[in-house]
């Protein structure tokens, strides 16, 4: 799978794991709990002081074009108390199938294999290798909320096991009311402890070397987040939230690769294990507004962040909840992000130059644009059955496929062609 690196999902197998860790930390770190309110389904109505018991469940189906697939379900149950506590528990399974990039560039030269069963396959002299898996991905989380007066401390823990990634943590934040409730401030922070165990084992960095020298590796990610929302107006809310990410540990992803291209001609001559460094310090500005309208409600919001990898991105989110009667609304959705690339991100290797430090030919590091167009329709079932929503997007991603560092025959080819994804999401809520 290829899509951003510093924004969204990235290759099969760390696409749940991050959007899922992403999730937990937000459960820890958000203070802009009224955007997060206003776009959910709204709950029926049940007396003030009555406990209630909210579910939502949902289906995400998300496909690349040629590449990958992945369908999760996911069913969260929240229990709302009469003082305002809320108590939550989130299961998730994510099954995911396909091809992913290894980062190697096209041979240049047409190759034709054959399997043990007799299947003939040809790849072309500008294809993008691509190595086929299937994974599952189990996860839980649990989080609690409990305001006392003008204060509201907030917890959660989560895990998540696949078939070579385990991941762990928890999360805490504490917000204050102030002003007669028109400004919140929010302090936050998460701690997750992962564990990776790739097939085969951790292979030597930038070495052709497929011996393991290690079973197994650790990965620690800390998160704070410091944030703040204010009621503008009567129909005007903004916050901002800034948040900081500190990761050390094992950072390099175990199946991707680094081409050695022949100075001249610039065909493929042979393959090195990738390596990155092993910390990383990202830091990342949100910018929310919403405004509501005489019936409709505008959510705007502007992201820019930056790590010490040197990628810098740029995010601008928009969406325009319209209020078709008292039981439905409409709600498109675009959504634009940029990114340079990070600094040891090569398309290639040139054969007689010396190896530098360190070496990825990840797509999801390299420069890229996406495009992201959709929109989401709800209505309210008949009678006590809760809440319907269907959600449709498409997203294209088009990176920078002629490098100028390229040589020979790799200049001709794409190194990063547009990738077309489509994703459908099918919701109910209700209460009881």
């Amino acid at each position: 799978m290829q899509l951003t690196s510093a924004d969204s999902m990235t290759s099969a197998l760390p696409l749940a794991r991050r959007l899922y860790a992403a999730a937990c930390l937000l459960l820890a770190s958000s203070a802009a709990a009224p955007v997060a309110a206003a776009a959910a389904p709204a709950p029926m109505p049940v007396p003030a002081n009555a406990t209630r018991t909210r579910f939502d469940v949902s289906g995400l189906v998300y496909a690349e074009q040629a590449r990958t697939t992945v369908a999760e379900p996911l069913a969260r149950i929240t229990r709302l108390f009469p003082d305002g506590q809320t108590l939550s528990m989130q299961f998730a399974l994510d099954v995911m199938t396909g091809a992913s990039p290894t980062g190697a560039n096209p041979s240049g030269v047409a190759q034709t294999t054959t399997s043990a069963s007799g299947t003939t396959k040809t790849v072309g002299a500008d294809a993008i290798p691509t190595e086929t898996f299937k994974d599952m991905r189990g996860a839980v989380d649990l989080a609690y909320e409990r305001p006392l007066g003008r204060w509201t401390p907030a917890g959660s823990v989560h895990f998540s096991r696949e078939k070579d990634y385990q991941s762990y943590g928890g999360g805490a934040k504490l917000s204050v009311d102030l002003d007669e409730r028109r400004s919140t401030f929010t302090l936050g922070g998460g701690a997750n402890r992962d564990r990776v165990f790739p097939q085969g084992g951790i292979r030597r960095g930038l070495s052709s070397s497929t011996r393991s020298i290690a079973e197994a590796g650790d990965k620690h990610v800390r998160t704070g987040l410091l944030g703040t929302s204010r009621v503008l107006t009567r129909r005007w809310l903004a916050a901002v939230n800034v948040s900081r990410t500190w990761e050390d540990g094992f950072l390099t992803e175990p199946y991707k690769v680094v081409s050695i291209v022949n100075r001249t001609t610039g065909l493929t001559t042979s393959e090195l294990n990738e390596h990155r460094p092993d910390t990383r310090l990202r830091t990342s500005v949100l910018v929310n507004s919403n405004y509501h309208l005489t019936q409709d409600v505008l959510y705007a919001s502007y992201r820019y962040y930056w790590d010490d990898w040197d990628i810098r991105s740029h995010t601008i989110d928009l969406r325009y909840r319209v209020e078709q009667g008292p039981d439905s609304w409409l709600e498109p959705h675009v959504r634009v992000y940029s990114q340079s690339a990070a600094e040891f991100y090569h398309a290639g290797l040139r054969s007689g130059d010396p190896l530098p430090a360190y070496a990825s030919a990840d797509r999801r590091l390299g420069e890229s644009r996406t495009l992201t167009l959709g929109a989401t329709y709800g209505f309210k079932l008949p009678g006590q059955l809760g809440e319907f929503t269907l959600r449709g997007e498409y997203m294209g991603q088009f990176g920078k496929g002629h490098p100028a560092d390229a040589v020979g025959v790799q200049r001709g080819f794409d190194l990063a062609p547009a990738l077309n994804v489509g994703s459908i999401v099918l919701g109910w809520s209700f209460e009881r």
